[in-house]
């Protein structure tokens, strides 16, 4: 580090306009103790590169993690307005999202301070996206939990009549629901959600995130718990 400040303190002196030994440098001879400097102590630009590379990941990551609270449209279950708030990339044809489903739904029903978004990610299959069409269709309803416990409980493979055999039960207005379905506005909730999965580099179901931090795959609900207790902490 202090390497790193020595550079910069030659670079300040031999580049200030008002230095009064400025004129006795020419260009070669500074160009030359520059050359010779970074020689002798290549760490330093490699430090800065480093530097810069982690403040630039940051960034993105910050940016990406803002765009993935623009939530509007989606799914929600737990308490709507908990503090804490938890997002979900899944498939309903995803085994490991279903692996998942228990343990967050027990987190849910022991904790009433979460509000856990469904990230609709469709990746599997057609069927993941009619699927995932009508999980934002009946949250426009106000039938998704439902909706949601059948489908994740489903053992088999997922088809339409599946799909709308399990928003019936829900209680959903299956008229609506498939108007809602193939909306604009439900197509730019998932295409949010794919930009959303891009920017955060998640490539597969399930993915969780809760604050700054990303878990890839399946989790335990114990493993679930301490996440959350972490997040908490940090916050105070």
């Amino acid at each position: 580090m202090l390497r790193i400040f020595g550079f910069i303190a030659l670079m300040m002196i031999l580049t200030n306009p008002v230095h009064a030994d400025l004129k006795s440098v020419d260009k070669t001879k500074l160009d030359e103790m520059i050359r010779v400097y970074i020689e002798e102590n290549p760490e330093v630009i490699r430090n800065a590169l480093q530097q810069l590379a982690e403040r630039e990941d940051k960034a993105q990551k910050m940016a990406a993690l803002a765009f993935l609270e623009m939530s509007e449209g989606d799914p929600v279950l737990g308490n709507p307005d908990g503090s804490l708030v938890i997002y979900e990339f899944s498939d309903y044809n995803c085994g490991y999202c279903k692996r998942v489903f228990g343990p967050i739904q027990e987190v849910l029903a022991e904790d009433d301070d979460i509000r856990f978004v469904i990230k609709e990610f469709p990746i599997l299959a057609q069927s993941s996206l009619f699927a995932a069409q009508a999980a934002i269709a009946t949250q426009i309803q106000g039938v998704f939990p439902q909706y949601h416990i059948t489908m994740m409980t489903n053992p088999g493979a997922i088809s339409m009549d599946t799909i709308l055999a399990a928003a019936r039960d829900a209680g959903a207005d299956i008229g609506q629901l498939q108007k809602d379905m193939n909306s604009a506005e439900t197509a730019a909730v998932i295409n949010r959600t794919r930009m959303s999965a891009e920017q955060l580099q998640i490539s597969g179901t399930p993915g969780l995130v809760i604050g700054s931090t990303i878990i890839p795959g399946a989790i335990s609900g114990d493993e679930l718990r301490r996440l959350i207790a972490e997040e908490r902490a940090k916050r105070g």
